[in-house]
Order: structure tokens, then C-alpha cells, then sequence
């Protein structure tokens, strides 16, 4: 298995941050085999889904809407509402494994691999891309 380490600049506010093309790059030439795509962050995700036709705004207020960034967090420490975001994992998973046929990732038309960052409070995050050839 190989495997790098990319930082993603999430910045200050709630983002979804498109990198395939950092997964497409990593994968490029390997032939066949599976990419995992791993988040080593309390409070961030992976979401497969499409992007640049409003979904990943649409993706930050369905989590909005499924968990407020009120006080009715246990977990407080952070700006208000961070308790949410160390539940967000819950619900879009810190991990995604795609597979990989001929060096190229076997994405679906509008598919798109992203970072899910609803805390603001951490500007960079890291990713892992991990091959393992078939």
C-alpha cells in the first residue's frame, strides 16, 4: 500500500472542498486497485457528491438543518455550536473507498470526492490517499 499525506485550506467558515483532483493525481498511472480517502480529523468528513451546481451549499444546510449550531451541545469548547461538529461524522462519514480501473478512479458523471469542514475553527486539515493495488 502507498500512501500520502495532502493538507486541504479549509479556511474560517463551513466548507466543501472539491480534491479529486489531488486523488486523481495520486492514483494516476497505478493501474488497478482502490483509493481510500481518510480524514484524521475529530470534526470533518468525506461526501462523494456533485459540486458547482449548488449541492455543496445544499450539503452545508441539510447539516445545518439536521444539527443547529446551537448550545444544546454537551460538548462546548470551541466557537458555539462546535459540539455539532464533533457529530457530524456521524453522518457523513471521515473516510470513502473508491475503486480504481486502469490508473483513473471510477467516479460516476458528476461525482466529485470532498472534504467535509463544517469547523471553522481549524483553517487546514489533512487527508490521507491510501492505494492498494488490485
Amino acid at each position: 500500500m502507498d500512501s500520502r499525506l495532502i493538507t486541504v485550506r479549509t479556511g474560517s467558515r463551513p466548507t466543501v472542498a472539491d480534491i479529486t483532483s489531488e486523488a486523481e493525481s495520486f492514483v494516476a498511472g497505478r493501474g488497478d486497485g482502490l483509493l481510500h480517502v481518510f480524514v484524521p480529523h475529530a470534526t470533518a468528513g468525506v461526501a462523494i457528491i456533485e459540486t458547482g451546481a449548488g449541492s455543496d451549499d445544499d450539503l452545508l444546510t441539510a447539516l445545518d438543518d439536521v444539527l443547529p449550531t446551537d448550545d444544546r451541545w454537551r460538548h462546548r469548547h470551541g466557537s458555539p455550536g462546535h459540539g455539532r461538529d464533533h457529530v457530524m461524522p456521524a453522518f457523513v462519514a471521515p473516510y470513502a473507498t473508491l475503486p480504481v480501473i486502469d490508473g483513473k478512479i471510477a467516479l460516476g458523471t458528476w461525482q466529485s470526492i470532498c472534504l467535509v469542514d463544517p469547523n471553522g475553527d481549524n483553517p487546514t486539515r489533512s487527508v490521507r490517499l491510501s492505494f492498494l493495488a488490485g
